[in-house]
């Protein structure tokens, strides 16, 4: 189930850099982040679901993706991002 628009207001207003910005790796981390872990409580009642699975893990690769390209550009802001959502960094 993909987030509503409300949700992904409130989570890009929370993790913007500046006004009107939604496209930053900061904005795009957290987004993927939601969805992740909405989707890891869908897959732990329905254990079978092996498409929503493969989709899983292509989020959580990509997030790591925006990462690592965050940390190549400026570590602080990776620090501040993995602090916010808790990830381990």
């Amino acid at each position: 189930m993909p987030l509503s628009s409300d949700q992904k207001k409130k989570i890009i207003e929370e993790f913007q850099t500046v006004k009107g910005d939604t496209g930053s790796p900061e904005v795009q981390i957290a987004l993927l982040t939601q969805r992740i872990e909405r989707l890891t409580g869908h897959l732990k009642h329905h254990g079978h679901d092996n498409h929503s699975r493969r989709g899983l893990l292509s989020m959580i690769a990509k997030r790591r993706r925006l990462i690592n390209f965050l940390s190549k550009v400026d570590r602080v802001r990776v620090n501040t991002i993995t602090k916010k959502i808790g990830l381990k960094s």
